[in-house]
């Protein structure tokens, strides 16, 4: 494994915590839910062989302190975050590989700040105003599900919703060999605390000029899982945005979690998805 090269940036609000690791074309990856710079050790394992790999922990998650823990973080926000660290990083616009709510902050910068990115892959993004109206509603109607179950039983009660709005079922997830399981420590449990207190909200109420994502100059890629149920809305969402886009659905191994579960596998699609943007610019 490469040396991490590890940082933190002052935002609006808080301290951006960083890592960066490997050689090659940059890619940053925004996780999901919870997860934080180290939540996908084994997926960048694999890309970081290729890729130099950037990875942070979003406001409010492990190391990337709030001034004000109580003051709410939209996802234009987080995307401006992000736009802050690229611009600390490179002048050139780079990859993205965005997970979930990764994927929405992604979309908000291939609108905002497009002259960050040149790709963004979008792996099911929790995106409720990509839907038509039934859906969405349903969708927000999950999404409150869990605050209220979090609000009233914690961040554990609400674990069950949370993976059933998704499309995740734990206990019949299959994996490939050898992979690295993250461990639910104090940090990760405060992680799930934040995320579910305050990001469900920051979804809830985002909205994004779906005229400006049509006409985006990045290359934005719509993806989902090979075992995703195709009636859950991260599914649904993907599909959405490939016909907003006019491109096809591009198929990852695994379900939700897929970067988690197929590691190798997801390394191997990222890098056939970025070798055609090579040849593209070739």
């Amino acid at each position: 494994m490469n040396t991490i090269a590890t940082g933190t940036l002052e935002v609006p609000g808080a301290d951006l915590y960083y890592e960066v690791r490997g050689s090659g074309p940059m890619l940053l990856i925004s996780q999901s839910g919870e997860g934080d710079a180290r939540r996908s050790e084994d997926l960048v394992g694999h890309l970081e062989r290729r890729f130099t790999v950037v990875t942070y922990d979003r406001r409010g998650l492990s190391r990337s302190v709030l001034r004000d823990p109580g003051a709410p973080a939209s996802v234009a926000m987080h995307a401006d975050d992000v736009s802050r660290l690229l611009s600390t990083l490179t002048d050139e616009p780079v990859a993205m590989l965005g997970c979930s709510m990764g994927a929405a902050i992604g979309l908000h910068l291939a609108v905002e700040h497009p002259d960050r990115l040149h790709t963004l892959v979008a792996h099911e993004p929790v995106t409720p105003w990509l839907l038509a109206a039934a859906d969405r509603a349903a969708q927000m109607g999950e999404l409150e599900h869990c605050e209220q179950v979090f609000a009233e039983l914690g961040w554990q009660a609400a674990l069950a919703p949370m993976v059933r709005t998704l499309g995740i079922d734990p206990k019949s997830q299959d994996r490939e060999p050898d992979v690295t399981a993250p461990p639910l420590g104090p940090e990760r449990a405060a992680n799930f605390e934040y995320f579910l207190g305050h990001d469900f909200a920051a979804i809830r109420a985002d909205h994004l000029d779906v005229a400006a994502l049509r006409h985006s100059p990045v290359r934005v890629v719509p993806a989902c899982g090979h075992t995703t149920p195709q009636h859950v809305f991260d599914y649904k969402a993907a599909h959405e945005l490939a016909a907003l886009r006019g491109v096809p659905v591009m198929e990852f191994p695994g379900g939700h979690n897929g970067n988690l579960t197929h590691p190798a596998g997801w390394a191997a699609r990222v890098g056939e998805i970025l070798s055609d943007h090579t040849a593209l610019a070739g």
